[in-house]
């Protein structure tokens, strides 16, 4: 029985997920919720009890001193709800966790079971996956729906991914299930860079999250760490000439992909979202709120800060996936073709990892290597 007492009515509440581990290649959609919730102020309602859902052989608590008092930290999945202000306020529920080791339907139906209780008018899962993607140009993002009403009316594609997939495609496919309308983005993160943090790859899922959902984000630091990142990796990768080279054949297969498609609609979506960052108030939005009804047991995580871009990885085989489904890389499976354009990101990573889009993306958004 889930009893939310502390939680206000919630406006036009939207569901917003991302969960560590396969389906979050370079930690960015991991990050991007975190954003979300430390840029309005977010305070966890909620936590699903991790004696459930979570091998902590796998998973291990930590240990930290709080004023000389030990305290613990459990692997676990946390919620909190943030008020969006404006003319027209709105609230998201920011649900931030890890893959679950077990139980994934009935993890699902507790989340889903929120969902109900809270009014949730629509879930939007966050992932990321390992592409044939060259870290210079744009961060391809695919946004992906099992529902064929829901691709129609939001312009996302309809997944027909079939193999192995994660959490964000098994939440996805029981929120259609329910009836709840649900829609998954997917970010493509260079295989050869794919080391966390990649503040360039939240900053698209994020621009995306704007796109989709109608909301101004406050980015604070993103797009300065998103730039010195990508200056990192440049300066890392010209000391390797085979990687350089590699670099040079995925912008070319990238821009040859792509040249249909610099077309209206993606300058339309940037000068939209120009529009929308303009603060005709002057200033960032007003920053939301959150109740608290949980356990103060359940801590938040405090891990974060900037990390150095790691160095690129020589590729070992040519143009193909650095890493797959066995692989103990950071941020799962690889992927398979070259990318083109937004479906790069599909449904999940490559063919043989996501359940995303399985036409000529570089992973379907709903496959294992980041689903």
């Amino acid at each position: 029985m889930i009893e939310l007492e502390g939680v206000p009515e919630l406006i036009d509440p939207v569901m917003v997920a991302a969960f560590e581990g396969w389906n979050d290649a370079g930690d960015a959609a991991s990050t991007a919720v975190a954003h979300l919730d430390r840029e309005w102020k977010g305070e966890v309602f909620a936590a699903l009890d991790a004696e459930d859902y979570y091998d902590f052989q796998v998973n291990r608590p930590t240990v930290w001193l709080d004023g000389g008092v030990r305290k613990i930290t459990w692997p676990t999945t946390r919620l909190s709800v943030v008020r969006i202000g404006g003319d027209k306020p709105r609230d998201l529920v920011l649900v931030r966790g890890i893959e679950p080791s077990m139980r994934w339907r009935s993890f699902c139906n507790e989340i889903l079971g929120f969902a109900h209780e809270l009014g949730v008018e629509m879930v939007v899962v966050l992932g990321a996956l390992l592409g044939d993607t060259p870290h210079t140009r744009p961060v391809p993002v695919s946004g992906v729906t099992s529902d064929p009403d829901l691709a129609r009316t939001m312009d996302l594609e309809e997944t027909r991914y079939e193999g192995p997939t994660g959490i964000v495609g098994i939440l996805q496919e029981a929120c259609t299930h329910a009836g709840v309308p649900a829609v998954s983005l997917w970010a493509a993160v260079p295989h050869y860079v794919s080391q966390p943090p990649n503040p360039k790859a939240t900053l698209a899922l994020l621009n995306r999250l704007e796109d989709l959902l109608g909301l101004r984000i406050p980015l604070g630091e993103l797009p300065e760490d998103a730039r010195a990142w990508q200056v990192g990796v440049d300066q890392l990768a010209a000391e390797d000439s085979e990687v350089a080279e590699y670099v040079q054949t995925l912008e070319e297969a990238r821009d040859t992909a792509e040249l249909p498609e610099a077309s209206g609609e993606a300058i339309a979506r940037e000068f939209e979202r120009y529009l929308r960052r303009r603060d005709p108030g002057g200033g960032q939005p007003p920053g939301g709120h959150a109740t608290e009804s949980g356990d103060a047991a359940y801590l938040r995580d405090t891990s974060s800060g900037r990390t150095r871009p790691p160095k690129p990885i020589r590729p070992e085989t040519g143009p193909g996936p650095a890493s797959g489904p066995g692989s103990g890389r950071p941020g799962g499976p690889g992927t398979g073709r070259p990318s083109s354009d937004d479906r790069d990101a599909g449904d999940g990573p490559s063919e043989s990892s996501h359940d995303g889009p399985d036409e000529d993306t570089d992973n379907g958004p709903d496959g294992p290597s980041q689903d």
